[in-house]
């Protein structure tokens, strides 16, 4: 498979193509163990679910485990914990789909309820289970151990003589190093969701006593977890007021110079020492760079580009930012507002502005299947194609390709262009896919667009073919130099 690397606001392969990436993610946050103490990795992810999925243009997959089912026992690595996730990235390999590997964390460990992430060992202050009323992420917001633990972890704090920091370096280098012999690992995403630590709680206490997360928090539910629909018109009005631009950001923006504080300061450090650690693994890859947990509702994300002591910048970073609208996880997920992940993603769009770098959205969404209409969903697949953005959905959902959501995500789009893209996009209206590009003399190999299903009619100022893939086609353009205009009538 063609090595990926970074030019700019592009990903480019090593022959010269702008590449788009469109998947989902898929996190196994559970762990089972054998009589023998052995932690397995369990995955529907069969060579069948893959290729449907690859039918449905997931070209790839934001692959996540733990650092606790990687390191349980310190310096200790369980490889065959390792091995089965390896087995996926084959399969995923043989399909043409890419990779990029996730060291995931949800409320820093799995030692609570609803968490995952460090082992045990790596967890100083604790960890006991918090009741949860309404949406799992509430021991963010009120659990002063987790906090703690976070704290230890973003200051380096010493176990057996060794920093966590520098304990958690020495897993991804291990990791990477497991990994190299996989060309389709394109990339490493060290850390989901940085939370702030200490810092958090306060952020949230202030959201809190500014109105935008009261409502989610008001205990308004029924014994199934639904909201009672006496209370639901009432929560439907206070959302349609944080539709208002101005409500929204005046709420969210006042926590900005906190979490700038930790983005530039804490955050920083860190994501340089793992960069650091990668880098002394391979000099190929992408590094993705998360925004934090805050960022996720729209404040605005002020970490720096990676810079190494010797000036030099990090010349594979993409900015992989998170967003969800107020609504997720919620029993209103399927009420997400246009208009406030509008307000989010706009952010986003600042802050790759300001870095110069791609941009892979890697976690959005999260809505719940059986619904008919998702408008959250196309407007913002249809807003990351308008911005040249890959994106990974959260998240995998068994038979997935079988959903409305599938359905919306696998639209058409250019998965590897022979120049540098101008603009695509699928108009749903006319159900017509267009993109533009200009072509490169120095590029050998085609162009190719992911369609869904068998087009009606075809335009393209250089000659192509279609091959199936299953019920879908991929388009292939002939390279050569000048502007280029490709056309699909459905």
């Amino acid at each position: 498979m063609n090595t990926i690397a970074t030019e700019g606001k592009r990903f480019i392969d090593d022959k010269g193509r702008e590449r788009v990436f469109s998947g989902v993610n898929y996190v196994y946050k559970g762990v089972e163990t054998d009589k023998d103490g052995v932690i397995h990795y369990r995955h529907p992810l069969t060579e069948d679910v893959l290729r449907g999925l690859a039918e449905k243009g997931v070209n790839i997959l934001r692959l996540g485990f733990t650092w606790a089912g990687i390191e349980p026992e310190m310096t200790q690595y369980n490889l065959t914990y390792l091995g089965e996730i390896k087995e996926v990235v084959k399969r995923c390999e043989a399909l043409g789909i890419y990779v990029f590997l996730d060291w995931h964390q949800d409320l820093y460990t799995a030692y609570r309820r609803c968490g995952d992430g460090a082992p045990k060992w790596a967890t100083l202050y604790g960890a006991k289970p918090v009741k949860t009323r309404v949406i799992w992420a509430e021991g963010y917001f009120f659990d002063r151990a987790l906090m703690k633990n976070f704290d230890a972890f973003w200051h380096n704090a010493e176990v057996r003589g060794r920093g966590l920091i520098d304990r958690f370096c020495d897993m991804l280098r291990f990791t990477v190093r497991y990994f190299k012999d996989c060309p389709n690992v394109m990339g490493y995403d060290v850390f989901n969701e940085p939370y702030p630590g200490t810092p958090g709680g306060k952020i949230f206490r202030t959201l809190v006593k500014n109105g935008v997360l009261t409502l989610l928090l008001s205990g308004n539910v029924d014994r199934k977890g639904m909201l009672a629909d006496a209370k639901k018109k009432d929560v439907m009005a206070m959302l349609s007021v944080a539709d208002d631009p101005t409500v929204y950001h005046g709420v969210i923006d006042t926590e900005e110079k906190r979490l700038k504080k930790f983005d530039t300061g804490v955050y920083y450090d860190f994501l340089k020492a793992a960069a650091e650690a990668i880098r002394q693994e391979t000099d190929t890859g992408v590094i993705f760079m998360e925004n934090s947990y805050y960022s996720n509702l729209g404040i605005p994300c002020h970490t720096p580009h990676v810079t190494y002591d010797t000036g030099e910048k990090e010349k594979y970073l993409a900015f992989a930012p998170h967003g969800y609208d107020i609504t997720v996880d919620t029993p209103l997920t399927n009420e997400a507002s246009p208009h406030r992940v509008d307000f989010i993603f706009n952010e986003h769009l600042k802050k790759q502005n300001a870095m110069n770098v791609p941009v892979l959205v890697g976690e959005w969404g999260g809505m719940v299947p059986g619904g008919e209409k998702y408008p959250a969903l196309e407007h913002l697949i249809d807003l990351f194609d308008r911005n040249g953005w890959s994106q990974t959905y959260w998240h995998y959902l068994q038979d997935m390709k079988n959903t409305k959501i599938m359905q919306i995500l696998a639209r058409p789009y250019p998965q590897a262009v022979a120049g540098k893209i101008k603009k695509y996009g699928y108009d749903r209206e006319r159900d017509e896919f267009v993109l533009s590009y200009t072509g490169s003399s120095d590029i050998r190999v085609p162009t190719v667009i992911y369609l869904p299903k068998a087009p009606k009619t075809v335009y393209s100022t250089k000659k192509y073919i279609l091959k199936p893939l299953g019920d879908a086609f991929l388009l292939q353009v002939n390279a050569g130099k000048g502007e280029c205009l490709v056309k699909a009538e459905f």
